[in-house]
């Protein structure tokens, strides 16, 4: 069944500032400098078996992405790397999604956000999986939306105001009756799903954009580890979406999507082949730690 109870109602601890609160008492003011001018930065990470997958990994962009924004960050890696931790226990959660976030507060109002301090905190939450079975292969639109130039926004910081236009697209996609939207750059390259990366198989090469307008994710990095050590090829490169239909196989990656299948993308149809699911199972075993990372 889909999670339909509203986030800002449930019982359980955030990690605020430091310090544990009632989930309900975890709030922030209708002038806080991040809602009125995106100024935000996050990350979402899993956790398997009580151990969240590439934690410090996770903690180091949150701080790379804070810095790129301007924002001082009051706790380190360490700190927030700990404050994981501590929700998840004070939760009781073992297989959970995490959601670090820092924002800038009410202190000053005004694009000019200097005398603002930045606060951080912590959520963890039970979440299944992203797209409903997903095993089977996703439908994708072509989203409306482009992905900026990285001389137009810090699109190597995964700061909030970048998914605006994901939500657009997202929403765009599912009004029309499909799980996803493929996005793609001010160039009309293929850049990534609305919260994920994208891979494209053909004749057992692995292809997947080159990250210089999108994040290189986490997850992204992982999977392209795990296909070489299956002795597969892997090209970074400019993908254009004419190419699309000579590609067999396409699988999504990411903390919430993990490794998914794509069956379509707008009007190009792909398989779910046995390169995305020997993948699929690589990723489920290494993150559950039944495979070495290394």
């Amino acid at each position: 069944m889909p999670d339909t109870q509203p986030y800002d109602d449930r019982d359980g601890k955030i990690w605020y500032d430091g310090k544990l609160v009632d989930w309900r008492d975890a709030n922030v003011h209708i002038l806080t400098h991040a809602m009125h001018y995106a100024s935000s930065v996050f990350e979402g990470q899993r956790a398997y078996g009580g151990t969240v997958f590439e934690l410090t990994r996770h903690s180091q962009r949150l701080h790379k992405s804070a810095k790129i924004m301007g924002m001082s960050m009051p706790f380190s890696v360490e700190e927030i790397d700990q404050a994981c931790k501590d929700v998840l226990e004070a939760n009781g959660l073992v297989d959970a999604y995490l959601r670090p976030v820092a924002w800038r507060g009410p202190e000053e109002m005004g694009v000019a956000a200097q005398k603002t301090k930045t606060h951080v905190a912590v959520a963890a939450w039970e979440w299944g999986d992203y797209f409903a079975d997903k095993a089977k292969g996703i439908r994708l639109d072509i989203a409306p939306w482009r992905r900026p130039a990285p001389y137009t926004a810090p699109v190597d910081a995964k700061a909030a105001g970048l998914y605006m236009i994901c939500t657009m697209s997202k929403h765009h996609a599912a009004d029309r009756g499909f799980d996803d939207a493929l996005m793609m750059d001010w160039r009309g390259q293929v850049a990534e799903a609305t919260g994920a990366n994208a891979f494209f198989v053909k004749d057992g090469v692995l292809h997947t954009p080159t990250p210089d307008c999108f994040l290189n994710g986490i997850t992204r990095q992982t999977v392209m580890d795990l296909a070489k050590r299956r002795g597969i090829e892997v090209v970074e490169r400019a993908i254009w979406p004419e190419e699309l239909e000579e590609m067999q196989q396409f699988f999504l990656t990411g903390s919430a999507a993990e490794v998914t299948p794509v069956r379509s993308a707008g009007p190009w149809n792909f398989e779910v082949g046995e390169l995305t699911l020997g993948l699929m199972n690589d990723y489920s075993k290494l993150v559950r730690g039944q495979l070495s990372n290394s």
